[in-house]
Order: C-alpha cells, then structure tokens, then sequence
C-alpha cells in the first residue's frame, strides 16, 4: 500500500485536527509542519514529526505528495492556495460561499499551467452539506432546500471577527431559529429570509484602547458573514473567554422537502453534530487529500470540488472491496 506524504500548512486549531487525523489513516503519513510562528513554539502530535518554516517549504517539495491548506478563508487561503498548488497538490477549507466561484478560478489555472491537482472548499459546509444539497435537488427536483447551521461555534466567522482592528481574541456562535427548522420539517415548504433562518452571537475581547461602537459596528456590517443576519456583540474578558468558550461544538442539518407525485410528499434531511469542529473539518480534509493524490496520479490537474470527486476516491479501501462490504 502506497503511503501519501501529507505537509501541514498552519497550525491552528485545524492544522492540529489535521494531524490527529492522519495518526487514524494507515495509508498516510505526516511529512511536515509548516508554520509562519518560530518552529520551535509549535509542539507536534508526534514529537518525531518535524516543524518547519514556511520559508522552508519549497526545499521539501519532493517529499510531500499532498499539502493540506489550515489557514482561514478571509486572508490566507485567497493567496496561499493559488501561491502553493503551483508546487504542490493541495487541498483547502475556503468557506466564503458567495466567493468560490472566484476562489475556483485562481486555483485552477495555477494548477492547470503546473500539472497539479487541488480540491477547494472542502469540509461541512462548504463539503458535506454541500454534496447532500446536490443530491437532494437530484432526487426531489420539485422541491425546496434549506440548510441550518448550529447551533455551534463557526471557526471561519470567529477567525474574520479575530482579524479586525480593535479585536484581541473572539468567537462567534450560529444559532438556527427553531420556529423556522421545525416549519421546514413539516413539508409546507416555506419561503424564508437569511435573517429568518439564523441568528449570529459575537462574543469579543477588546484590545487596550480599542472603541468598542466601532468593533460592534465593523462586525454587524461585515459583507457576506453578518450584515444578512441579526448578529449580537457581547465584549467580554479573556478570562471569560478562556473558561466558556474553549470548546468548538457545531453541527447542523440539510433538509430537502419535496413533492414525488400530486399526492405524496418526501422530506430528506442530512446531519452533523459535532464535538470538535475543527477535528471533523480536518478528517474531511484528510479524506480529501487521498482524492487528490489519486485523481493527480490519473493525470486529472486542475482544482475540483467536492462534487467532482467520487466517493469511492475518498476511501482507503479498493473498488472490490466497496462492492463487496459497503453497496
């Protein structure tokens, strides 16, 4: 069995959900750690997996069959990924829905031009939800999809909050309203607003000096993450964010309401409730990773989706072996 060489680009939370998941894959290996902090304030999984600059990583290229992207979706991915799958197979977490159509483009040509292979906005959501929703439309064309997230910590969303001035430290929670989840459950197949469907709580950590109406205001009107939504700003201590907000739960649903004849009506639903965020973004990306080393292995460049990549790439396990166990 061929072992696919995995280097890690970033060693946030994600980057170390990614290294727990390779440790669950026998058919992977970790080849590296690749950080922008000093390698030596990065403590590895594994003590013998080793820690690198990222200036380092173009001199170990040749022992890396896939690069696995853990940077966050406002700021590092829209340079990282087109940047890196000039040298690399890669694969990243982009999750800025109304942005990748964009984010698709500058991956794939990149790619295209160095014979390489990518998959782009791998995960929940974008990923699994995202496959489910295809399906659903499939299967009941006449119909109506609705997706729900949470209730749960958003790791893109608390990263974007994090990275405006003003912010030390924050965490942002997506709370699916249950008037509207259970009037979709019902089949009447309402028609519902984004501001019906989720409500968005910020808790934030100030920094010193920092004018807490224009943190608030910087948040509430931020494009494509909160200005559709009814979003609470609640500023808190860093000690109040140490002790309740260190865990990452989230989780959500799919459903697919629809009508298969005049008179029979069908309800899909797909869900996910996680512990750890992070760590179930990672072990996606890791099952992704082995999709991308095989379609790069077919001779298929190019950046790719999850909807272009069968579900048979992403198992260990042969084509015999899913006829006969899993069909």
């Amino acid at each position: 069995m061929a072992v696919i060489r995995i280097g890690i680009v970033g060693h946030g939370n994600l980057g170390r959900g990614v290294e727990a998941a390779v440790s669950k894959n026998p058919d992977m290996a970790l080849a590296g750690i690749f950080t922008r902090r000093p390698p030596h304030t990065i403590t590895p999984r594994d003590a013998a997996t080793p820690v690198h600059t990222m200036d380092d990583l173009l001199a170990h290229k040749d022992a890396i069959d896939v690069l696995i992207l853990c940077g966050g979706s406002k700021e590092d991915l829209p340079r990282q990924s087109p940047e890196l799958v000039a040298s690399f197979n890669i694969v990243d977490s982009f999750d800025t829905h109304a942005r990748i159509p964009e984010h698709f483009a500058a991956v794939d040509a990149p790619a295209r031009a160095s014979k390489h292979a990518a998959v782009i906005s791998a995960g929940w959501d974008p990923g699994m939800f995202s496959i489910n929703r295809v399906l659903g439309e499939a299967l009941l064309p006449d119909g109506a999809t609705y997706t729900f997230w949470g209730d749960g910590l958003s790791q893109g969303h608390s990263d974007a909050v994090r990275k405006l001035p003003g912010v030390a430290n924050a965490v942002q929670y997506t709370r699916p309203i249950k008037d509207a989840v259970e009037r979709v459950r019902s089949g009447t197949r309402p028609v519902l607003s984004t501001r019906e469907k989720h409500q968005r709580d910020c808790f934030v950590v100030l920094e010193p000096g920092a004018d807490a109406d224009q943190v608030r205001e910087a948040i509430v009107a931020m494009p494509h993450y909160f200005d559709e939504y009814d979003t609470s700003v609640t500023f808190i201590t860093a000690e109040e964010l140490a002790r309740d907000h260190a865990a990452m739960p989230h989780g959500g649903f799919v459903i697919r309401s629809g009508n298969t004849s005049d008179t029979q009506s069908q309800v899909i639903e797909y869900s996910l409730k996680l512990d750890s965020n992070p760590e179930f973004t990672a072990s996606v990306l890791v099952a992704y990773a082995r999709a991308v080393y095989r379609l790069h292995a077919m001779g298929h460049y190019g950046a790719h989706t999850v909807f272009d990549v069968a579900p048979g790439l992403l198992s260990p396990k042969s084509a015999e072996a899913l006829r006969a166990e899993l069909l």
